[in-house]
Formats: structure tokens, C-alpha cells, sequence
């Protein structure tokens, strides 16, 4: 049984187009079915058709299909982080 901020998660990566169900599967335990059950039991109609139309076919939601070999998150901010002046400044005291 997963907690409410689990199934947050499974929802918010099933959403995002370069996770995998693989990947959902490795760290909840769910397979592609089960999120799919879970995706229909949590969200509206109307936003789980949305779901559905959106990652029916598309290979970046399966690891033998993809391409993509990285499915680590990255920041879009990422760059502008590294390149941060204030965080390699020394510390004076």
C-alpha cells in the first residue's frame, strides 16, 4: 500500500515524458498496468484520458524502445547553478 505522498510521485513521474514505467517499477514496485489503475483511480476522467492520449506509444515511456540513455532528473536550472559566483566565494571569518 502506497502513502499519499507516494502516489503523488507515481503520478507526478508517470506524467513527466522521459520517465519510464521501468523506472516506476524499480522504485514503487508498480507495473505499467498498475500505474495505469492508479492513474485512472486518482485522477479525473477527463485528465486521465488526457494521460492516456499523451503517453499511448510513446517510446520514452519504455527502456526498450527509448533511445534516451540518462533518465536521471535534470534541473532545467541546472547550468545556471553550476555557474553560481556566490556558492564558490570563500567563506570569510
Amino acid at each position: 500500500m502506497l502513502k499519499p505522498e507516494e502516489i503523488d510521485r507515481v503520478i507526478e513521474m508517470a506524467w513527466e515524458d522521459r520517465t519510464p514505467f521501468d523506472v516506476i517499477k524499480a522504485q514503487f514496485g508498480l507495473s505499467e498496468q498498475q500505474v495505469i489503475t492508479l492513474m485512472r483511480r486518482e485522477m479525473k476522467p477527463s485528465s486521465f484520458r488526457m494521460w492516456r492520449k499523451r503517453v499511448q506509444g510513446r517510446v520514452t515511456k519504455h527502456l526498450k524502445l527509448s533511445e534516451v540513455q540518462d533518465y536521471r532528473f535534470k534541473s532545467s536550472l541546472q547550468k545556471l547553478i553550476s555557474a553560481n559566483k556566490i556558492s564558490k566565494r570563500p567563506i570569510n571569518l
